[in-house]
């Protein structure tokens, strides 16, 4: 079975780009958190961990907690280069040094990605901020993975060797 998360995937959902995690409960209505961070950790490499501040995500950990199934969207706001992933086995871990390390560089990075847009660093910051005690992990093993860059083939299923959108 091929890895889930290869190395050009893993490249693009870890590279501080936009993260949208979605869950829906059981015959409930899907709700949705911004992702702060993407990691691949050496311990698990088929797993995707995302991280969350607590308080704003708690209908997706409630969500998650009932089934399981997660979808995150990923996007590079200035190519609106984008895939999706989806999986059944989400968990939510306890966050570790790494996840924590994990945080300031992804915000950093998202105010100058952002800037094209003439985004202000400080709205950038307020909106990807997050207590160290309310930081809060999701992993998953992808399986599945969507192109959905604007386009002819948005939407269309990826297999893992496929070229990234």
């Amino acid at each position: 079975m091929p890895n889930p998360v290869p190395e050009p995937l893993a490249g693009f959902i870890t590279s501080h780009i936009s993260i949208h995690v979605a869950a829906c409960p059981d015959g409930g209505v899907a709700t949705l958190a911004r992702g702060l961070g993407c990691r691949i950790a050496p311990s698990e490499p088929t797993r995707v961990r995302v991280l969350l501040a607590h308080p704003q995500a708690l209908p997706v950990l409630e969500a998650i907690r009932a089934n399981g199934r997660i979808a995150v969207v990923l996007n590079e706001p200035e190519s609106h280069r984008t895939v999706q992933l989806k999986g059944n086995d989400a968990r939510i871990d306890d966050s570790d040094a790494d996840d924590h390390a994990a945080l300031a560089p992804y915000r950093n990075a998202m105010a100058q990605r952002l800037k094209v847009f003439d985004t202000p660093e400080p709205f950038v910051h307020a909106i990807l901020s997050c207590a160290p005690d309310e930081l809060v992990t999701i992993s998953f093993t992808p399986e599945a993975v969507f192109g959905q860059t604007p386009g002819p083939r948005a939407g269309a299923s990826m297999a893992p060797d496929a070229p990234l959108p």
